[in-house]
């Protein structure tokens, strides 16, 4: 195959965690199988990629410190496959995609993007919006992603696959971009994985499947965090995101996923004609596809509206929230305490 970077640029809430976490426990065992994930740990790309795109937010203000060029020293010295993956690849445009590209010379570039149907993906893409500070009930999130505007237009620069691709292969020549399909509900999670590894052109056993985690809230976690939002615009993001989107959100009411309904989402009529759309400016474009685009027809998903969680339900939440960053900030005192 030769020396050659593939880069998985999303989309968000289309498995890329699960893969991140797998290319990570298994850097050793990819490595041996001529496989490098660079970095020492996924933070270490998160960095890199968050300072080529420059993406201020992330770095917190910072200014660049060589994470990138680390990653990229990484990927010359290897004779071989290399893969980084990071979701913010996916909405840049041209001129940031050949920045990235032209970071690694002569090295064959490969993007990946991994794509899961619009049913399930507006409601989760509504979630990590409340998670990252947004205050937009369901109801009023998918109205603006059906108008594409505010938020719902962030939606569609994170989610129109086609679009994405369009803009990776303009770059780097349509053979070197692959879309992955997500499977549907009720496919074994590893079957994500047994297909996004032909892109790396290894044999799927030669890993360990990662522990199942998932971060996704509850209906009424998830109303208490957009309702909590409200009180907290003041924070900056540095101060928000250590504390509400990570302690708060996913360690502690992450736990409770299994205690509360789910988050249902009926898909609206305007949403099949969209899907269908996309469906065929990949099909259009001629990238290859493992999977089957037919896996991003949109389905629905059972469970309940968060805005008709009960109030008991949402203290219950409430209530588990606050005994996690107690327990949290006492852990804290105690090791500050001992240092």
């Amino acid at each position: 195959m030769g020396k050659r970077i593939v880069l998985h640029v999303g989309a968000m809430k289309s498995g890329t965690s699960y893969l991140q976490t797998l290319l990570m426990d298994n850097k050793a065992r990819l490595a041996e199988h001529g496989v490098v994930v660079p970095g020492e740990r996924w933070g270490d790309q998160v960095v890199g990629v968050a300072e080529v795109l420059e993406r201020r937010r992330v770095m917190r203000g910072s200014p660049g410190t060589g994470a990138w060029q680390s990653l990229v020293d990484e990927v010359l010295a290897h004779d071989g496959t290399s893969v980084i993956s990071m979701e913010f690849f996916g909405p840049v445009g041209l001129p940031k995609i050949e920045k990235v590209r032209d970071s690694f010379g002569d090295v064959r570039v490969e993007a990946v993007v991994t794509a899961r149907d619009l049913g399930r993906n507006i409601p989760a893409m509504w979630q990590e919006f409340v998670k990252n500070g947004g205050t937009t009930s369901l109801e009023d999130y998918v109205e603006k992603v059906r108008k594409r505007e505010d938020e719902g237009s962030r939606f569609w620069r994170e989610q129109s696959i086609g679009a994405i691709a369009r803009r990776w292969s303009d770059v780097l020549g349509v053979d070197a971009v692959t879309v992955v399909t997500v499977p549907g509900p009720g496919v074994p999670g590893e079957e994500l994985w047994n297909r996004f590894s032909t892109t790396l052109s290894v044999d799927p056993t030669v890993v360990e499947q990662p522990p199942r985690s998932n971060e996704s809230l509850g209906a009424a976690s998830v109303e208490v965090v957009r309702r909590l939002n409200a009180s907290l615009s003041d924070l900056s993001f540095g101060q928000y995101a250590p504390v509400v989107k990570h302690r708060l959100a996913k360690k502690t009411l992450g736990g409770r996923r299994g205690d509360e309904p789910a988050i249902g989402f009926d898909v609206p009529a305007w949403v099949g004609p969209s899907a269908e759309r996309m469906i065929a400016n990949i099909e259009k474009l001629g990238v290859a596809v493992v999977g089957d685009l037919q896996e991003l027809r949109p389905v629905s998903t059972p469970g309940v509206a968060p805005g008709a969680v009960s109030a008991e339900e949402q203290l219950a939440a409430a209530t588990a929230g606050m005994e996690g960053l107690v327990r949290a900030l006492v852990s804290l005192r105690e090791r500050q305490g001992a240092s």
